[in-house]
C-alpha cells in the first residue's frame, strides 16, 4: 500500500504530504522499491536494464548515463556494464536492483529482504552503499528483513505479527525494555531443565529444542553459580551476554504464545 502496488481498504496513507490513492504517479516519483525477487531481465545487460529504468521514470539517456557509471563503480560493476545480468553472481544482480531503486533519486526507498540469500561479503557492501545514500542524500529507508542485526542500526524498529505491530520503538529501548543482561543455557532437555529452576515463568524463554534464554530484568548479575549448580546435570554450557534484537523478537514471541509476560 506504501508503495501505491496496492489500494488500502480504509483510511489514508500519505508519502511526503501525498495522498497515495488520490496520486499514486506522484508518489512513485518520490519512492523507490526493491522488491524480494529480482526485477531485473535477465536477457538485457546491466546498462540496458538500468536505462530501461531511467525511461520509465522520464529520465533522459544522457542524463542518467553519468549516474549509472558512478553507481556501479560504488560497487566495483563498472566492468560488467555490458554483461548479461543472467551472467552475474546473486550478489552482483541484488547491487544492480538497489542501483535500480535509487536511479531516479527517490526521497523514501522500500527495501524488502534487501540482502536474503546472500554472503557476508555482498551484505556489507550493500549496507555501506544505503549508509552513505542515507547521509549523503538524506534517504529515508524502509526495511523489512528476517536479519535482526541489520534492524540494528535503525531509528525506529517495529515487529509485526499476523498484520498488527506488537511492538515499537529505537532498537535500544526495545532491549532495555527485554532486559540487561541474558543468561544462554544449552542443553538436551530444557523442559527438565525448566522444573529445577527457581526462576519467574515470564524471565525464561525457550526458542527451540537446545537452549533456554533466562532474562535478567536489572543491572544486578545473575547468580552463576547456582545456575550452574542447580543445571549441571543436562546442561552443556552457559554464557552470560547482552541482549539483543534477536532475543526481543523471541520474547515478543513467546509472550503472544503465552510462555512469558
Amino acid at each position: 500500500m506504501l508503495s501505491t502496488l496496492l489500494k488500502p481498504s480504509e483510511g489514508s496513507i500519505l508519502i511526503n504530504g501525498i495522498d497515495v490513492s488520490q496520486n499514486p504517479r506522484e508518489v512513485r516519483r518520490q519512492i523507490g522499491l526493491v522488491f524480494q525477487e529480482s526485477a531485473l531481465d535477465r536477457t538485457l545487460s546491466v546498462e540496458e536494464n538500468l536505462l530501461f529504468c531511467a525511461g520509465l521514470h522520464g529520465l533522459k539517456k544522457r542524463q542518467v548515463k553519468e549516474r549509472i557509471s558512478a553507481l556501479l563503480e560504488l560497487f566495483s560493476l563498472e566492468n560488467k556494464k555490458s554483461a548479461p545480468v543472467a551472467s552475474l553472481s546473486g550478489g552482483m544482480r541484488r547491487s544492480v536492483d538497489i542501483i535500480r531503486g535509487v536511479l531516479h533519486q527517490p526521497k523514501i526507498l522500500f527495501l524488502d529482504e534487501p540482502t536474503v540469500g546472500l554472503d557476508i561479503q555482498s551484505r556489507r557492501r550493500i549496507w555501506r552503499f544505503i549508509q552513505r545514500l542515507i547521509q549523503d542524500q538524506s534517504l529515508t529507508v524502509i526495511l523489512t528483513t528476517h536479519y535482526l542485526e541489520e534492524a540494528t542500526p535503525c531509528d525506529i524498529t517495529s515487529f509485526i505479527k499476523a498484520g498488527h505491530i506488537v511492538s515499537s520503538g529505537t532498537p535500544d529501548s526495545l532491549i532495555k525494555e527485554f532486559a540487561q543482561t541474558v543468561v544462554e543455557v544449552e542443553c538436551d532437555n530444557p523442559d527438565m531443565l525448566l522444573k529445577r529452576i527457581d526462576i519467574p515463568r515470564s524471565q525464561i524463554i525457550t526458542d527451540d529444542s537446545s537452549s533456554i534464554l533466562i532474562r535478567v530484568l536489572d543491572d544486578k548479575k545473575p547468580d552463576l553459580e547456582k545456575i550452574q549448580t542447580t543445571l549441571s546435570e543436562g546442561a552443556m554450557s552457559f554464557k552470560v551476554r547482552k541482549p539483543n534484537l534477536n532475543d526481543v523478537f523471541l520474547w515478543l514471541t513467546n509472550r503472544r504464545e503465552g510462555q512469558g509476560t
